[in-house]
């Protein structure tokens, strides 16, 4: 089967495209960074013996999103599902960004995603048959005064996901959505954190596994459920007070 993954050269991307490729599955991978990609390729297609296809694409570019989606229509049609493990953030991200850098985090976190889904759904659509995985943020839970509009994107594709499996919840292409905690990645990295960083590792292992499901919506690790519950039943002024002491 064919997959794609944008935001696939570190972190869970990269563990994705290690246990995809490992169960035979041609690849798709999206990113940045080039350099990583082609290193991605070579060691996935040594070990794995499958097809590894790399483009490099900047997310938080509208234009350079718009121009790839409309140069890779038959990559589209090809494809049995496709995940977005990617993420930006910025240091000070907060009320006072600059426009320039507000648009670039609402736009890899969120547009570039919702891009992405529109071209493809259309083509799962006619096949009836395709899955769709996305990976939000605890962060979404709460607003704060730091990671503004990183936090503020990620709720945005939470609803966005909420919606799409409302729409094709009697079709047979499949919405995933993970709600993660604190993970060990370069985005969490030095970061002084008040709970554990989760494996991404294990985290892609448990998306492989999940991967053939019907729509679903899970938190990682689990016990976030909890504290994002608790943190939707707190009156309003108790969160103001809490605010401060979230990343």
């Amino acid at each position: 089967m064919n997959y794609l993954i944008l935001g696939a050269s570190s972190g869970l991307g990269r563990d994705l495209a290690y246990i995809f490729a490992k169960n035979s599955h041609n690849l798709v991978l999206l990113s940045r960074d080039e350099r990583d990609l082609k290193s991605l390729k070579l060691d996935l297609e040594n070990k794995f013996q499958t097809k590894i296809d790399i483009h490099q694409i900047d997310a938080s570019s509208k234009d350079n999103v718009n121009n790839f989606l409309n140069a890779n229509d038959r990559l589209f049609h090809d494809l049995d599902g496709i995940l977005f493990p990617i993420g930006m953030m910025v240091n000070n991200d907060n009320i006072k960004n600059d426009n320039e850098t507000t648009n670039k985090l609402i736009q890899a976190n969120y547009l570039s995603i919702v891009d992405f889904t529109i071209k493809v759904i259309k083509i799962f659509e006619k096949k009836n048959k395709g899955v769709i995985v996305g990976f939000g943020s605890v962060s979404a839970s709460l607003g704060r005064e730091v990671n503004t509009f990183y936090s503020a994107s990620k709720r945005a594709l939470e609803s966005f996901f909420e919606s799409l499996s409302a729409t094709f919840l009697k079709d047979n292409i499949k919405i995933q959505f993970y709600i993660l905690g604190y993970l060990d990645t370069n985005l969490t990295f030095d970061k002084n954190l008040i709970l554990p960083k989760a494996s991404t590792k294990k985290l892609a292992t448990k998306v492989y596994q999940n991967i053939n499901k019907d729509n679903l919506k899970k938190y990682y690790p689990f016990w976030w459920g909890l504290i994002c519950l608790i943190i939707k039943l707190m009156p309003f002024f108790i969160l103001k007070k809490i605010t401060k002491f979230i990343n």
